[in-house]
């Protein structure tokens, strides 16, 4: 067992093993975000119904994923390539979010059978579809999405030793 722990954590520390951390910590963010935005628009204020509840705070939560995975977790930096990377990404983002409309509707199909449920358990069940189909969905994104922002193995790994010695010599900690 002690082996295994150390074995996993030698691979935290390598460049895949980081990758993998960050964009599974963007994700958390990401999925943080639509809870939130479902929450808020649903729950709370009553904005939209569930679909449009749903929808909305998907798009929301692309902002932040968007930004963050492509800085923090495949290091580009500079104007982003609309064809190579902002195009990829929308249209998988598009089929998330589609994904995620399927489980709203299952959730206002469940909810319409049972309309004496409370507005706060109708709300569980519509944050808890939308976790559910974007759970699912995240093994897709991850493969999908490394191929988006790869660049060149060996260039990829100088890049991101350059930004780590640099940020070690300004002080920094370079654990992910």
């Amino acid at each position: 067992m002690h082996s295994r722990i150390h074995q996993a954590r030698e691979w935290s520390h390598t460049h895949q093993g980081k990758k993998l951390i960050r964009f599974t910590s963007v994700s958390v963010v990401a999925t943080a975000t639509s809870q939130l935005g479902i929450l808020l628009f649903f729950g709370v204020f009553h904005v939209w119904g569930i679909i449009g509840s749903t929808i909305a705070a998907n798009l929301v939560a692309t902002i932040p994923s968007y930004n963050l995975n492509r800085k923090w977790t495949w290091g580009k930096h500079g104007r982003s390539h609309v064809v190579k990377e902002i195009l990829p990404f929308w249209t998988i983002s598009a089929m998330g979010i589609a994904f995620s409309f399927f489980g709203s509707l299952y959730a206002k199909h469940l909810v319409n059978q049972h309309q004496a449920w409370p507005h706060v358990l109708v709300t569980l069940i519509v944050m808890a579809a939308n976790f559910i189909s974007f759970a699912v969905f995240w093994v897709l994104k991850l493969m999908l999405f490394n191929r988006i922002f790869h660049v060149s193995e060996l260039q990829e790994v100088e890049v991101h030793l350059e930004h780590e010695e640099e940020f070690a010599h300004e002080g920094g900690d370079v654990s992910p």
